[in-house]
């Protein structure tokens, strides 16, 4: 019997070194490149004068949790304003445990005439995937979802091997036909990984929704982990077909960007980032998010957890994320008239030391901003709130 010529105790080491080898090559590849050489078209935002409002909760609870998977995390909303029985759909993933064999992503439905959600389907695992890459999984998560101008849902979804979550890979799903008013059975299919690395196509992930352009496209938010966190953002046409991205290794240790756009051309997003930075960072584009610069950093303690962003038909931009003195502990809303001055926040959920509000998600829907994040690690709560014009707070 051969004998083994690396010693077991020297594995780890020599996987490491490997994996930031990789992640320097890879940083040092030119940001510039770009396939589409601009963006396919513009977001369509309002170009009016936003009204700020006094927000009121109006509903809130938790969305059921399929009883085989007693964890859940990173929730995400999208909304289905042209189907006839359901305003939104959230996505999750659920298991045993983060980064477990056995997580899977989740699906529920809210019903407009019920105003409830459906009992939650699962929508893919790691061997559906893995079989149709025709390559291993190990682990999914980070479920993000889109609606071309076909009316078709599309998921993209984290999928690692080997070297974990920093050797990440993004997978795209999309939905294979209609969703029925009984959404018992799976209705998405693999089409593939996207095309985002030269080299392997590893470490990319995805957190945040993506923002809508004029023509139906839309730009997906992603960050490159392995080696030096940045972001990067990746151009859809109207019916989700890639079609270049822009790499912004010029900004470091910052990942997860939650963008947001003033106008046709000038779009804004905000950063999770990591230490020693204790304040919200945020990044400027002037010319539709060819190239990018950071701006003077908010007056908003931030390190290390995610931020979600919207900016809504009336012109009003939202923001939840969880301050730096309260950790994950607490989660908060903010509005703003610009994107930039922030009012003071408004609770969303708090608990004692140990506990866990995250990974928020925001969307409108029916004239009224859901919000969506974890509980606990046990499941998603969900929130709805009214917009009121300012002093009139009344339920």
């Amino acid at each position: 019997m051969r004998k083994d010529w690396m010693p077991a105790s020297l594995r780890p080491v020599v996987w490491l070194l490997v994996w930031l080898l990789v992640g320097v090559v890879l940083s040092l590849h030119p940001h510039q490149v770009n396939p589409i050489g601009r963006p396919a078209a513009l977001p369509s935002t309002p170009q009016t004068t936003p009204s700020l409002h006094t927000w009121v909760l109006e509903a809130q609870g938790m969305i059921g949790q399929p009883e085989e998977a007693p964890a859940a995390h990173a929730s995400n909303l999208v909304a289905l304003p042209d189907h006839p029985t359901y305003a939104l759909a959230a996505f999750w993933f659920a298991g045993s445990k983060e980064a477990r064999p056995d997580v899977r992503i989740a699906m529920s439905l809210w019903l407009r005439q019920q105003q409830t959600w459906t009992a939650p389907v699962w929508v893919i695992d790691r061997h559906t995937a893995g079989a149709a890459l025709g390559k291993g999984i190990l682990h999914i998560g980070n479920p993000v979802a889109w609606v071309d101008q076909q009316q078709r849902l599309h998921l993209f979804v984290v999928g690692t091997g080997l070297g974990g979550w920093a050797a990440a890979r993004v997978l795209h799903v999309r939905q294979s036909h209609a969703i029925t008013a009984n959404p018992s059975a799976p209705a998405f299919e693999v089409v593939g990984q996207l095309p985002l690395g030269w080299l392997w196509n590893l470490s990319h992930l995805v957190r945040h929704s993506p923002m809508p352009l004029a023509d139906g496209g839309m730009v997906l938010p992603l960050h490159f982990e392995l080696g030096g966190h940045y972001p990067l953002f990746a151009w859809f046409s109207p019916g989700g077909e890639f079609q270049g991205l822009r790499r912004l290794t010029h900004i470091h240790q910052a990942l997860q960007p939650a963008p947001a756009a003033v106008n046709g051309n000038h779009w804004l997003a905000y950063l999770r980032t990591l230490g020693p930075r204790d304040k919200l960072q945020v990044l400027a584009s002037t010319d539709a998010g060819q190239h990018w610069q950071l701006q003077p950093e908010l007056a908003l303690s931030q390190r290390d957890t995610a931020v979600a962003s919207l900016r809504l038909p009336s012109g009003e931009w939202m923001m939840a994320r969880n301050p730096l003195e309260r950790g994950r502990t607490q989660l908060v809303m903010h509005h703003s008239p610009d994107g930039l001055n922030w009012s003071p926040a408004l609770m969303l959920a708090e608990g004692e030391s140990g506990s866990e509000y995250s990974y928020p998600s925001l969307r409108w829907s029916e004239d009224r901003l859901w919000v969506s994040y974890t509980h606990l690690r046990q499941g998603i709560a969900w929130q709805r709130w009214r917009a009121a014009p300012p002093g009139k707070a009344t339920p």
